[in-house]
Parts: structure tokens; C-alpha cells; sequence
């Protein structure tokens, strides 16, 4: 996730408050599989409450997150960033992005993260274990909530659930931190109005994301057409996201919604969002299957693997519209 290049010429923007959908996963499970697929197809994106996860590992994992982002600077950067994992502040990616943040991006694999916790905590157990149990709930809830859509769109639920349970799954983990921001007038970030950008406008490129906050808002979700809905911060509430790779496996269907965090400039305390990107092994190769194609609706996309995506992605800001270059003429 990069923060968008500036456009031109400037579009026009509108704010809409609308309804977020909120799905109640303790439901009819039909009920349920009913309403998530209707969000995946109208917006891309919903919330889910009564999720299962406990809320001690989440506020736990909140916790050591600000005790990390307290140091000083020169501590945090110890853990230095190798594309693109590590520490960043403001500057994101690899391709000159930059937002309103500071940022931690880990890999999930335990070899990963107990070699990363030794440079980010005092207590390195302690933080690997965290992460951890973190990483370990969500993906299981990422996998209930694909194992439920998948039986609403009439798929064996281990189509999706598989490619984030196997062993060389490429899942990710990162912690964004948007400090209060008080002069705005010299803020080198993009601006949308006298508001500088937290984190620019994108897709995800994985399969799904799960996203989390510490109840200060900030997130976006656009419409389409210069139209942009806040979506109100719920401490209770994971988001759930459609991204590119799940767009492409339901030929369209749903919808990689495009997203942005503004910058934390209305409130008293920092904003911690923590984000679970549910990614495939490397050499999975996406494409829809055969029982979601439409005789009058051919595939969309050609077949291209996670690690050919990836590799696409990481060349480009993640602000273009980077699914363009995989579609069939």
C-alpha cells in the first residue's frame, strides 16, 4: 500500500455519509452469506462485529504497537526497511509516496517475525507472541468470512480459505500510525482540501484485507466519481476489504474498493490502524474459475500468478489502477 500521485487534472471531490454495511457474524449463517455478498458486490467493503476475536489480543496487540511507535526516532529506525518490510515514516513504498505516518510492515511467517522483534521491542518474546497470536485469530477470522462468501456465491469454501491457510501463504501484517498532525500549511503530502493525506488513495492487491483501529477516524472508502464516504471508527468493528486478487477470481463480481486515510488533524490522541492482508503463495496462479463464468460474461483478466502481481504492483504507485494491465482486450 502506497500513497496515490497527485492527478491532473483535479478532479472534484464530495464527501457522502452513508450507511456503512455492518454485518452481525453471529447471524443465520444463509443470512449472513446473503449479506456479505451483496456488500462485495455493492461496495467492496463492509464491517463485521461479533467476529469472535477476543478482545484482550486485540488491545493487547494495540498496545505494544504505541509502545513501539513512542520510541525515539532513532530507535524505530533501527529496524530500517528492505523492501518494503520495516519501518517507515512518511515516505512509503518505493516509488517516492508519502503521507501523514509512520508505519511498521512485517511478514507473517514466524522465522520473520521473531527475527524482526528482536529490533523492534526490549522484550522480544513478548512482542513476537503478540504478533503471533494476532496474526493466528485473524487469519482465521479472514478465513471464516471468505469460507462464508464463497457459499454465497455457490463455491467450495476452500477455493479462498486455502490460499491463506497454506504454508507458503504471503500474508502480511502492518501497523500505520497517523500522529495528530497540527500545521497543515506546511505539509509537503498531497492535499485534498486544506486536509493533507494520511495515506493516499489505492487498492489492496491481495486477496482480502482485515483492518482494525483504535477508534479515531480517518478511513475513506470512494464511490467512484470523485465521491468519498468516511467510514466511522469502531473499536468493536474489524473492516473487511475486498482486494484486486479476489476481484479477478470473481471475474468482476466484486469489487476491489479504493480507500485513503486522511490525516489525524481532529483529534486529542494518535490513530493506530492494524491491517491483515490476506495474500496466496507466490506462485498461485489467480484466475476465475470455470463455475463463476457466465455464458454472456467472459473472464475479464488473464491468468497471472501473486508473485507476477506482486512483481507489477511494487513498479507502480498503487494509486494507478493496476489490475488495467492484466485485462483481456
Amino acid at each position: 500500500m502506497v500513497v496515490a500521485t497527485q492527478m491532473s487534472p483535479i478532479r472534484v471531490e464530495k464527501i457522502r455519509e452513508i450507511k456503512i454495511p455492518t454485518i452481525d457474524l453471529s447471524g443465520k449463517e444463509s443470512q449472513v452469506s446473503k449479506l456479505i455478498v451483496e456488500a462485495c458486490e455493492g461496495y467492496g467493503f463492509f464491517k463485521v462485529i461479533n467476529h469472535g476475536v477476543p478482545h484482550h489480543i486485540i488491545q493487547t496487540m494495540e498496545d505494544e504497537s504505541f509502545d513501539f511507535f513512542r520510541k525515539p526516532l532513532s530507535e524505530k529506525q533501527r529496524v530500517g526497511l528492505t523492501k518494503p518490510f520495516g519501518y517507515g515514516n512518511k515516505n512509503i513504498g518505493l516509488s517516492g509516496d508519502t503521507g501523514e505516518l509512520e508505519y511498521l510492515l512485517l511478514q507473517t511467517n514466524q522465522n520473520a517475525i521473531d527475527h524482526t522483534s528482536k529490533l523492534i521491542s526490549n522484550s522480544p518474546s513478548k512482542f513476537s507472541s503478540t504478533v503471533s497470536r494476532y496474526v493466528e485469530v485473524v487469519r482465521g477470522l479472514a478465513c471464516e468470512i471468505l469460507g462464508v462468501m464463497a457459499k454465497g456465491i455457490g463455491v467450495p469454501p476452500s477455493l479462498f480459505t486455502t490460499l491463506l491457510t497454506d504454508h507458503d501463504s504471503d500474508s502480511l501484517f502492518r501497523l500505520n500510525h497517523y500522529p495528530i498532525v497540527t500545521d497543515t500549511s506546511s505539509s509537503s503530502s498531497f492535499h485534498h482540501g486544506n486536509t493533507p493525506i494520511g495515506f493516499g488513495e489505492h487498492s489492496d492487491p491481495q486477496i482480502l484485507t482485515l483492518l482494525t483501529s483504535n477508534g479515531v477516524p480517518g478511513l475513506q472508502i470512494s464511490l467512484g466519481n470523485g465521491v468519498w464516504v468516511p467510514v466511522n471508527s469502531d473499536p468493536e468493528a474489524f473492516c473487511v476489504i475486498v482486494g484486486d486478487l479476489l476481484q479477478v477470481m470473481t471475474n468482476g463480481r466484486f469489487k476491489s474498493v479504493r480507500h485513503r486515510a486522511m490525516a489525524n488533524t481532529s483529534s486529542r490522541e494518535c490513530r493506530l490502524s492494524m491491517v491483515f492482508f490476506g495474500g496466496p503463495p507466490p506462485q498461485t496462479t489467480i484466475t476465475c474459475p470455470p463455475q463463476l463464468l457466465k455464458l454472456n460474461k467472459p473472464p475479464l483478466y488473464k491468468p497471472f500468478t501473486w508473485a507476477e502481481y506482486k512483481s507489477h504492483t511494487y513498479a507502480h504507485r498503487l494509486g494507478e489502477t493496476r489490475l488495467d494491465h492484466f485485462k483481456l482486450p
